[in-house]
């Protein structure tokens, strides 16, 4: 099978299947679609990494791999849908008489935003909330650019920065609506962005995406 070597691992995928979908782990009962495959190990590179168990059903039952084409769909989606090109670990497992399970692995990515291209030719960022790819935020991208450059980001904290963190309530969080955190710090919609895309590059402050979108909060230290 495509040079992998396929070892037993019943009760090794029965574990990780006991684990359900999460923010590291996708079932997929096939593999037919490189773009759509694409926002998967985009979200998994842009988080902590992730893994794709192919051959999974949604319910968690196994059905095995149809054919190695699947594996060749997502080597198509992490090498011609993602930017840049992300590489994929492929590791076959055989858990009953011949039914084969792929398990696909993803890391983080050194370089963010890792980019997922729409059928459409746009390019998108996707970040990997519970068991959702979701879109990331535009500030959150442009966060990740910038921690790329780290000279284009202010070693100090200007009057802008700090009228961002005051506008973060006593909850720690705050809606990462632009226009409502320009208003409540007193300054302009620019001048709010381009300090939030500051102060996200320096982690100290995190974007948490919620039940309505994502916030803006602070981030723990360690």
């Amino acid at each position: 099978m495509k040079d992998i070597k396929v070892i037993k691992g019943k009760y090794h995928i029965a574990r990780l299947i006991e684990q359900g979908e999460h923010e590291c782990q996708d079932f997929k009962h096939s593999i037919s679609d490189a773009a759509k495959i694409a926002h998967s190990i985009s979200a998994f590179a842009n988080n902590k990494g992730g893994r794709l168990l192919i051959g999974v059903k949604d319910n968690g039952s196994i059905a095995g791999i149809r054919n190695e084409e699947d594996i060749y769909v997502v080597e198509q989606a992490a090498e011609m849908y993602c930017r840049p090109p992300q590489k994929v670990g492929f590791k076959a497992y055989n858990v009953d008489n011949g039914t084969v399970v792929i398990v696909a692995e993803i890391t983080k990515s050194d370089i963010r935003p890792v980019l997922a291209r729409e059928t459409d030719g746009v390019w998108k960022a996707y970040f990997r909330v519970a068991d959702e790819n979701i879109v990331a935020h535009p500030l959150m991208v442009e966060a990740w650019r910038r921690k790329s450059e780290p000279s284009a980001t202010p070693a100090i904290i200007c009057d802008a920065h700090r009228k961002v963190l005051d506008s973060i309530d006593t909850s720690g969080h705050t809606h990462a609506d632009i226009r409502a955190v320009a208003i409540k710090a007193g300054i302009s919609e620019a001048a709010a962005s381009a300090a939030i895309v500051d102060l996200a590059a320096l982690d100290i402050i995190s974007f948490i995406h919620g039940p309505n979108g994502f916030f803006l909060s602070l981030t723990e230290t360690p």
